[in-house]
């Protein structure tokens, strides 16, 4: 089990993480979602024993990572894919991973085949695309084969079949009753690769659920077509409604459910030809949700003439 028990992490005047409070479950597969700034890097740094906490604690298995006589049997981590030595070669690299948790050499091979890199295994890492860089960091994660992998944004410099493979990774991980705890800024990739999501913003919880309990009550817009886009648009901008016109296709609507567009439209005599409620994404209620959280937004500004 991996819980976050009130931690709180300060660097001088900065409070990176604030009295956060979460566990994350075996068998699933967590997304870690906050915008930039929000504390998730550092809160998986102080998992991982590599920032002390102010006050409160990480536990892995009930122990903090210092506490782990075998650490990397328990707990396996990408955080930093190009924290690695430039002159070494990628198996190099592993072996020494290896040598120094006790791990039996002949595991580097297995793991560099299970993540494709082992035709460059020779090779050195400072040559390494981003993308293989993620791959051998995912290879490090795994060669203790433990039951907890933290990832931070693992899916950075793979090409669609790497984000692919490293998807069914994750699913393949959790079925087998492991730990996968995963941060991401790719919200159309995180709706559909974790089972569970956990948002934080300014290092503060802010809320915890599957997908589809996130975006259940959210509000979504409703997609309509009609023999008069113009006249609708009007009939339900004065019901007070916010009308987007997509060029002749027909118009978004927001403010109002697919039946009080109905009525609307009926009521005025316009004749629909399609009328569908779109869901809210993950990413419309994220942005909804950390709103109050960004470290930079954008701002409108005037035009001074």
């Amino acid at each position: 089990m991996l819980k976050i028990d009130h931690l709180t992490k300060r660097y001088g005047e900065t409070l990176a993480v604030n009295d956060l409070d979460f566990e994350v479950k075996a068998g699933v597969v967590t997304g870690f979602l906050g915008p930039n700034g929000s504390g998730k890097s550092t809160t998986m740094r102080v998992i991982m024993g590599l920032d002390r906490p102010s006050s409160g604690r990480a536990t892995i298995n009930g122990q903090t990572y210092h506490q782990l006589k075998t650490p990397l049997r328990e707990v396996g981590a990408l955080l930093d894919a190009k924290a690695l030595d430039p002159n070494r070669s990628a198996r190099n690299h592993l072996r020494a991973l290896a040598l120094a948790n006790r791990i039996p050499v002949s595991r580097v091979d297995e793991v560099l085949e299970f993540v494709g890199v082992a035709s460059v295994a020779n090779k050195k890492v400072g040559g390494f695309s981003l993308g293989m860089s993620q791959r051998l960091g995912i290879a490090g994660a795994l060669l203790g084969d433990p039951g907890i992998l933290l990832f931070d944004e693992p899916v950075n410099g793979l090409d669609p079949e790497g984000i692919r493979w490293i998807r069914d990774f994750f699913r393949s991980l959790a079925k087998e009753g492991r730990t996968v705890f995963v941060s991401s800024h790719l919200m159309s990739e995180m709706a559909v690769s974790a089972d569970q999501i956990i948002v934080i913003g300014r290092g503060k919880f802010i809320t915890a659920g599957t997908v589809d309990e996130l975006t259940a009550n959210a509000v979504g817009t409703v997609f309509v077509r009609s023999a008069d886009h113009v006249r609708l648009s009007q009939v339900l901008t004065s019901a007070h409604a916010t009308v987007e016109v997509l060029n002749e296709n027909g118009l978004n609507v927001i403010g109002l459910n697919s039946e009080q567009v109905g009525e609307a439209a009926f009521a005025a005599g316009i004749v629909v030809h399609e009328l569908t409620p779109q869901r809210a994404s993950l990413e419309d209620v994220f942005m909804t949700l950390t709103a109050d959280s960004l470290e930079y937004g954008h701002k409108n500004v005037e035009a001074h003439s």
